[in-house]
């Protein structure tokens, strides 16, 4: 964890402090930490990203998995609180990844599901902007792990075995 406190990429101190502090809560409580994240399709074919205050770039929404949760039901959740988005069908598990970026402990369930919006996101403390976007025009700063992601949805990349 070699996170650096935040320059000029338009986060604050307070920002960073939060995200630093939800990792460390997760490392005294969790002996693995387990996160959903899923790839979100309107009914235009538009992918929904969000930009959170804590760390930088444009991300596919999702989260932590609560000791009391299914996958699904984590899942559900952490879109309803990132973007008000209600699932539409099924969740389609994608794939499962080590996220060795974040800690050598982390894992993400990635799912592709097709939303509705139940109401446009208001940013917060957590997130600073969202929004539905065409996959050949994704807002600048959208994160590498996010594009390898879509290659690998499309079929044109193997699945990585890491976020």
């Amino acid at each position: 964890m070699s996170e650096e406190a935040p320059k000029s990429e338009g986060r604050g101190l307070r920002a960073w402090l939060f995200g630093r502090a939800l990792h460390v809560y997760f490392l005294l409580t969790r002996s693995m930490t387990l996160g959903v994240r899923a790839a979100c399709f309107d009914g235009d074919g538009r992918i929904f990203l969000v930009r959170h205050s804590y760390i930088p770039g444009w991300h596919m929404p999702g989260g932590g998995v609560e000791r009391h949760e299914t996958m699904e039901q984590a899942l559900e959740k952490e879109l309803r609180e990132e973007g008000n988005l209600a699932i539409s069908g099924r969740p389609q598990l994608f794939h499962v990844y080590f996220n060795n970026r974040t800690s050598k402990r982390d894992h993400v369930v990635f799912y592709r599901v097709e939303v509705t919006q139940t109401a446009p996101r208001k940013p917060d403390l957590e997130i600073v902007e969202s929004g539905f976007f065409p996959l050949d025009a994704l807002p600048p700063g959208t994160t590498k792990a996010t594009y390898r992601r879509l290659e690998e949805l499309s079929g044109s990349e193997l699945p990585s075995n890491y976020w």
